[in-house]
């Protein structure tokens, strides 16, 4: 991820465009893995490594290509689609995990992510102190993270757990103590995959809560998420996500129709594909 280049802007870095930039501006995004990079092989693997040499076909795919959109400071947009569409590359290449193989990422501020709660803790260490060492990774001072600490507690709730080893933790308190931590710093942009459910319903109502107490203060936040419901309610744009491209984006409640819509569609070919396939005699059958 890269900031503007004023040579790239010098409208407004000269002054002349009083416009609020964006948040985030992707610019003809493109994500490719390269296959050979992948070391378990399955027969569908092969089946389709075969097929793909027997059709000429190279050794990669695109998860992401060619796409491009803004996302607004004070924006929430929930990003959808089915499995497989490149939602959550999206979010690694946001997050800077993933360097795009062409195109940009222009963006202007600090970046959060929720994608794999407390996936980041040092397990020897208590939660006390990986509450210091995330602060440290995102380049808090040791003074603001110590006037930030006791209301992180707080939030996570999970007892006298924050001075023993993450490792002795559940997967559920790791995930509110990540969650914690990463929306106590009111980041610029923050990135959220599927991590709302988390916890029991109390706890998920406050996590709702402090995202949109995040948006309240012109926060952007990108959120992936299957919970159609909740893009409805919570976010003010929504796009959606297939085969690594985009299909449409706007307003919640027509995005997640036509997903629908689109979902059904599929299913009917998905139903086709199967009986077709159960038609393929076994190799060895009697």
């Amino acid at each position: 991820m890269t900031t503007i280049d004023p040579v790239m802007d010098p409208m407004r870095s000269a002054g002349l465009l009083t416009v609020e930039a964006p948040a985030v501006e992707i610019r003809d995004l493109g994500i490719r893995y390269d296959l050979r990079l992948t070391k378990r092989t399955t027969l569908k693997g092969s089946l389709g490594g075969m097929l793909r040499r027997s059709q000429g076909g190279e050794n990669h795919f695109w998860a992401l290509r060619h796409l491009s959109f803004t996302l607004a400071q004070g924006e929430s947009l929930a990003v959808i689609g089915p499995n497989g569409a490149g939602k959550s590359t999206l979010l690694l290449a946001l997050a800077g995990i993933l360097q795009p193989s062409e195109g940009q990422i222009l963006s202007h501020g600090r970046v959060s992510t929720l994608l794999t709660l407390g996936a980041g803790f040092e397990v020897e260490l208590t939660g006390r102190d990986n509450i210091d060492l995330v602060g440290a990774f995102l380049g808090i001072e040791q003074s603001q993270m110590d006037l930030l600490t006791p209301s992180i507690i707080e939030f996570a709730d999970i007892g006298k757990f924050i001075d023993a080893p993450v490792k002795t933790y559940s997967a559920g308190m790791r995930a509110r103590l990540g969650f914690s931590i990463a929306t106590a710093v009111t980041p610029d942009i923050l990135l959220l995959d599927e991590v709302l459910g988390t916890g029991d319903q109390t706890f998920r109502a406050r996590s709702q809560a402090r995202v949109r107490e995040l948006v309240g203060k012109a926060k952007a936040i990108v959120l992936v998420t299957h919970d159609l419901s909740f893009v409805s309610e919570f976010c003010n744009r929504a796009i959606l996500m297939e085969r690594g491209g985009i299909i449409d984006e706007g307003e919640p409640g027509v995005i997640v129709d036509l997903y629908r819509q689109r979902v059904a569609e599929h299913k009917l070919l998905a139903e086709e594909d199967a009986q077709r396939f159960a038609a393929v005699p076994t190799p060895n059958a009697s």
